[in-house]
């Protein structure tokens, strides 16, 4: 079996787009995986996935594992970032035919599954609502969150429909907060990464609401990207350790300056989600620079996230996905929760467009704030290149 031909497809997403890799081979076979075109120049991994797709093809999708090895070599001198990603997404899509080849979930190529229920979180909670506002009330006529007591409602919904957690950011409610920047967009005072009182005051309000809202059993989970420095992260952990959260997510690009936040804190802490391949994670776990290590299974491939998943196991570190893109995503994060002895939970996003289902045979079967592991071959689902084609990207997305 021989990769034939590489591919990618793009979907309208509402505020982004949806990016699809479509790998056939020259026996009929068809892969799929999804990746991100957000974070370089636009169209940038679509780019080099046409790049790495003159070599891939000719070679066998089942070696995966040499295939992903054979690609990154090439990149050597510039190791990580989107070269890594569009990597990853060819990676994924040989996994997915390989799996196909033999008729097993792709878990199944892992020792899994070790579960067939994933507990999810609701991410962005609130957080897509307010930052696009225009959008999401405008356009899908979503319920306004303006207020604590809109924040409160929001928490009941998360626990009616079962979800374990849900994670949210500092939210602007009303004109006197301060607008949160994630510290990977340039914007007003993007430069000032240190916390002011309003914004810790802000924090504590949202979450004590969602705490009011959710109950005592929902587990809250705060995520502040790069938007601090270490001294900053740390005044935020303190700040909110009378919250008792699941954790606080912190961006940060120095094992001894994540281990020092850790080790000045109570609250747990959830990092390396833009970590790239098992050398790069390996400095942040032998400081135990943090409490649960998250893994972008689109970003460093399945093969990879399983061995970085093993490291993180020698350190008795759990390891949750980061997964805020679309279904195939989802898919593609549960397998990795199958795949692995040492998983917390999985990230999801509820506040979507609604044609997201359309998109796909077969929509991740969400039941009581769990995802339901499928057992078909592959990742379990296809893409359906029709609706796809139905709703093109609105624009091209920038950096």
């Amino acid at each position: 079996m021989r990769i034939a031909k590489i591919e990618t497809l793009k979907a309208d997403a509402g505020w982004r787009d949806f990016s699809f890799l479509k790998l056939t081979t020259d026996e009929g076979l068809v892969g799929w995986s999804e990746y991100n075109e957000d974070f370089g120049a636009p169209n940038s991994t679509s780019d080099l996935i046409a790049r790495f797709a003159t070599v891939a093809t000719g070679m066998d999708p089942r070696q995966t594992g040499r295939l992903a090895a054979s690609l990154r070599a090439l990149t050597r001198m510039s190791m990580g970032g989107v070269n890594h990603e569009a990597i990853a997404a060819i990676e994924n899509a040989c996994l997915d035919v390989k799996a196909k080849a033999l008729g097993v979930p792709v878990c199944s190529l892992f020792g899994g599954p070790f579960r067939e229920r994933i507990n999810l979180y609701w991410s962005h909670c609130a957080s897509f609502r307010v930052w696009r506002r225009d959008y999401f009330e405008g356009e899908l006529g979503m319920a306004p969150i303006r207020t604590l007591d809109d924040i409160r409602a929001l928490g009941a919904q998360v626990k009616a429909r079962g979800f374990k957690a849900l994670k949210t950011n500092p939210l602007a409610l009303g004109p006197e907060d301060p607008p949160f920047n994630p510290g990977f967009r340039m914007a007003p005072d993007f430069l000032a990464r240190h916390p002011g009182a309003r914004l810790l005051r802000n924090m504590r309000e949202v979450l004590e609401a969602f705490r009011d809202g959710a109950g005592p059993d929902t587990g809250l989970h705060m995520d502040l990207n790069f938007s601090q420095r270490t001294e900053g992260f740390i005044r935020v952990a303190k700040a909110l350790e009378p919250l008792n959260l699941t954790w606080l997510e912190c961006d940060i690009h120095d094992p001894m300056a994540l281990a020092t936040l850790r080790r000045a804190t109570s609250t747990p802490i959830a990092s390396l989600e833009t970590i790239h391949g098992l050398q790069e994670f390996r400095p942040y776990l032998v400081n135990y620079a943090c409490d649960v290590a998250i893994v972008d299974v689109q970003w460093n491939g399945l093969w990879e996230s399983v061995r970085i998943a093993a490291l993180a196991d020698a350190f008795e570190v759990d390891c949750a996905p980061h997964n805020f893109a679309g279904h195939l995503s989802s898919h593609i994060s549960a397998h990795f929760c199958a795949s692995i002895p040492n998983y917390r939970i999985m990230e999801y996003d509820v506040d979507e467009v609604p044609w997201r289902d359309e998109l796909f045979t077969h929509p991740p079967q969400i039941e009581n704030g769990q995802l339901v592991l499928p057992s078909r071959p592959g990742w379990g689902t296809e893409v359906v290149e029709e609706a796809v084609r139905a709703h093109p990207p609105r624009r091209r997305r920038g950096a």
